[in-house]
């Protein structure tokens, strides 16, 4: 139906708010927990390369307290890098003699000064730097392969994973894992995990830098989908509980709507009867006492004829009795007591809602228009009149083909009387009919009763309204309920 959209989108708001918000929450919360790990990852491994620094220095240290050998075959250097795979080779320096670089010749010179060891030459093609100590009477200067370096055996993370790592000094970049991260340096840190830290080696300034790259690629999609599938499986356990719902109450309103209709007709026709029955009731009765007093004058009347005379007007009222007390059975209560502020729009839709299932089954198209009043009126009664004309409105528009089948209800305020218009795109109403559509018992319908519409303008009436009708344009029937406007104090 042409309203039914409105009705649906705040559940499928509510729907993706859920989805967007538990997603959200997945994802931070995944995150979280990657952020975690890396950050734990990085500090074994700036760990284990600071430890691998420090052993450097002590080696270099070692090897200026042992002092200059007689024999350069048994020198101890010549054969440390069996010991430390990441020692390439040993250099040095006697007194009196150069170093083979003008850069091995500053960074003892600097070791000198500060009376440490100090980093010499870096290779980042290679993947190598040298550390040099100045000693007396010998200065020593370690080739380390930073491959070497790494103890892999103890390494936490994976060698061809996605985290880039790097050792960075004055410009210098070496590279120990590539992984997926385009950049290690900082201008390059915009996205994903990062840790940066300087070793703790002074004679080794490098800073260490890991950066791990992020993004949708890496989030719990599986997860995510789950969590989806089960807010919409949730959502939709919870609609087909409100639809189940809905319809019972629909089914129960519209049997209390059948109970009340049956109850005005019978009013009516109740109604109807005593008006037909109680004049020649009347006067059968009158007859019958008039002959009984008749019987009693001089001749004497015969007793047979008296008793039956007297069984009649027994009877006769009898009827009338019955009469009286169905009507006061069935004749509906006093209107005016029952009236209160009544919005036509709730009224229109409650009807509808319960017609929905009809009206889909017939294919018609329902638009509501208009801006809708508050009336003052019976909500009972004024949803009676609603099921009625549009229950007769589908019915017109049995006749019509499925394209053709359409209802326009309008509301809105003329006059101040809040006004509800039913109009249908049915054959109309025969003209030598329509004034006759009001009276009881009238129908042009097999099998109808001809109470439904007398009932509608007995309700309205009731209510201080007017129902009219009239053939609209180009076809079809235009029913027009009026009803007083609730003022302010109501």
């Amino acid at each position: 139906m042409h309203f039914s959209w409105r009705r649906s989108l705040p559940w499928l708001l509510a729907w993706a708010g859920f989805v967007l918000v538990g997603s959200l929450t997945i994802v931070r919360f995944d995150i979280a927990q990657r952020r975690e790990a890396f950050q734990t990852e990085a500090r074994i491994a700036h760990r284990l390369l600071s430890q691998r620094a420090v052993q450097q220095e002590a080696i270099l240290a070692t090897l200026a307290l042992l002092g200059p050998a007689a024999d350069r075959s048994e020198r101890p250097e010549g054969r440390l890098p069996a010991v430390y795979p990441q020692v390439l080779a040993v250099l040095r320096r006697d007194r009196g003699e150069s170093w083979p670089s003008a850069a091995l010749q500053t960074a003892e010179a600097r070791s000198r000064e500060t009376r440490r060891a100090a980093l010499g030459p870096v290779d980042t093609a290679a993947g190598q730097y040298t550390v040099v100590l100045a000693g007396e009477p010998s200065s020593f200067a370690l080739r380390i392969d930073l491959d070497r370096m790494v103890p892999w055996d103890e390494w936490p993370l994976a060698r061809n994973g996605p985290v880039r790592v790097v050792l960075a000094h004055a410009g210098d970049t070496l590279t120990l894992q590539p992984g997926s991260a385009p950049d290690a340096r900082p201008s390059g840190l915009t996205e994903g995990f990062v840790f940066a830290k300087p070793l703790a080696a002074s004679s080794q300034p490098f800073e260490l830098r890991l950066h791990r790259a992020t993004g949708p690629a890496e989030w719990p999609w599986a997860t995510l989908a789950a969590w989806a599938a089960l807010v919409t499986f949730a959502f939709a356990a919870l609609a087909a509980w409100r639809r189940v719902r809905r319809e019972r109450r629909r089914a129960e309103a519209l049997l209390r709507v059948g109970q009340v209709a049956r109850l005005n007709a019978l009013g009516e026709l109740a109604g109807g009867m005593a008006h037909e029955l109680n004049q020649p009731l009347a006067a059968a009765l009158a007859n019958a006492q008039a002959a009984r007093r008749l019987l009693d004058d001089d001749p004497p009347a015969l007793d047979t004829a008296r008793e039956a005379i007297t069984q009649a007007a027994t009877q006769t009222r009898r009827a009338a009795d019955v009469v009286a007390r169905l009507r006061r059975l069935v004749e509906a209560p006093d209107a005016a007591k029952a009236r209160e502020p009544v919005r036509l729009d709730a009224a229109l839709r409650n009807v509808m809602d319960l017609l929905e299932p009809e009206v889909r089954r017939r294919g018609i198209r329902a638009v509501i228009e208009g801006d809708a009043p508050t009336v003052r009126a019976d909500p009972v009664a004024l949803e009676q009149i609603v099921h009625n004309l549009v229950g007769n409105a589908m019915q017109a528009l049995d006749e019509r083909p499925h394209n053709e089948r359409r209802l326009v209800l309008r509301v809105g305020t003329e006059a101040e009387r809040g006004v509800l218009t039913v109009c249908d795109s049915g054959p109309g109403i025969a003209p030598d009919a329509l004034p006759h559509v009001f009276e009881p018992f009238y129908t042009t319908r097999r099998g109808g009763l001809g109470l439904g519409l007398s009932l509608c303008e007995s309700l309205a009436q009731a209510m201080q309204g007017t129902l009219t009708v009239r053939n609209a344009n180009p076809r079809g029937a235009e029913f027009r309920l009026a009803l007083p406007l609730a003022t302010p104090q109501t």
